[in-house]
């Protein structure tokens, strides 16, 4: 009778423990910031490691609220550190603006939908409030303060991150999600667009993209995708902020997501933005920094602080 084949190999494959994974040294890449650039939360099977970027201030005085920043690019491209191109010239930047007003800030990385189709992003932002929790002594976290806050395809995610989040003492607690123009309902994507402009049943679409299939073959999963079907009366306060001159998200995805919201009994507030195109095209810098300033005063708020 043949021996039984070594087990070694197995126990190689195995992925290890990303909270015993030591943390990336430090950079400070402004004045009283402290930047730990791709700390790995999760390696999820058959998938590179998930990476996250944590700004945190350099001389920290207690545990922080953390606001954690969800990146878009249509689910299928995207950089974890890139809140849109009206933010990048910007001198002390959107994040180390955060640590200043007193927040940590997370920016992790998730599944693009080249690399797997949906839940998996939602799964990688469940593991990175778990990894955060777990971690959140050694980096000086408040993780019963976390704020989500994401862009297009991340404010999706991040709403829906917000509204499915598990509940427990092994993970983070989300008190509040700000969604800029993102999509909330995907069955209803082509009734919101000009007549022709989207075709639910095209399979190359980006929404198509992230659910595995075309948007009508699949009626089921782009329901579960959609934030719209996941509201219950228990959703932490959201602020929603959407362009009225949005063609890439229509203007009718940001209604949506708070009338559910409001109709379930939980609590939204809505601020249209004016003559704002998708990534705030259109708008004036004063009108962009409104956008921003209006955030980081509901994430105050939401985070207790």
């Amino acid at each position: 009778m043949a021996d039984p084949a070594p087990a070694f190999p197995l126990v190689l494959l195995a992925p290890p423990d990303p909270a015993r994974f030591p943390l990336p040294p430090a950079a400070h890449p402004d004045a009283g910031v402290r930047l730990l650039r791709g700390a790995v939360y999760a390696v999820p099977e058959g998938s590179r490691p998930l990476e996250a970027d944590l700004w945190l201030p350099a001389e920290p005085s207690g545990p922080l609220p953390v606001l954690v920043f969800v990146h878009g690019g249509a689910w299928r491209t995207g950089l974890r550190d890139d809140p849109g191109p009206r933010y990048r010239h910007w001198s002390p930047g959107p994040f180390t603006r955060l640590v200043r007003a007193g927040f940590a800030v997370v920016c992790p990385d998730y599944r693009l939908s080249g690399e797997a189709p949906f839940p998996a992003p939602l799964d990688d932002l469940h593991s990175v409030l778990a990894w955060l929790h777990t971690r959140s002594a050694e980096l000086g976290l408040d993780t019963g303060r976390t704020v989500l806050w994401g862009e297009s395809a991340g404010g999706h995610l991040a709403a829906l991150t917000a509204l499915t989040a598990p509940a427990g003492p092994r993970t983070a607690t989300v008190r509040g999600c700000a969604v800029w123009y993102a999509p909330s309902d995907l069955t209803r994507l082509a009734e919101d667009h000009p007549a022709g402009a989207h075709d639910p049943a095209d399979a190359s679409s980006f929404e198509a993209l992230l659910i595995g299939a075309a948007l009508t073959a699949a009626p089921e999963r782009a329901r579960a995708a959609s934030p719209v079907s996941r509201v219950t009366a228990t959703a932490p306060p959201f602020l929603v902020q959407h362009g009225t001159a949005d063609t890439i998200v229509p203007f009718a995805q940001g209604e949506r997501l708070v009338r559910a919201l409001r109709e379930a009994g939980g609590r939204a507030e809505f601020r249209p933005v004016e003559g704002g195109g998708h990534l705030w095209v259109g708008l004036s810098d004063e009108e962009v920094e409104n956008c921003f300033s209006a955030t980081l005063d509901f994430a105050s708020r939401a985070a207790g602080g």
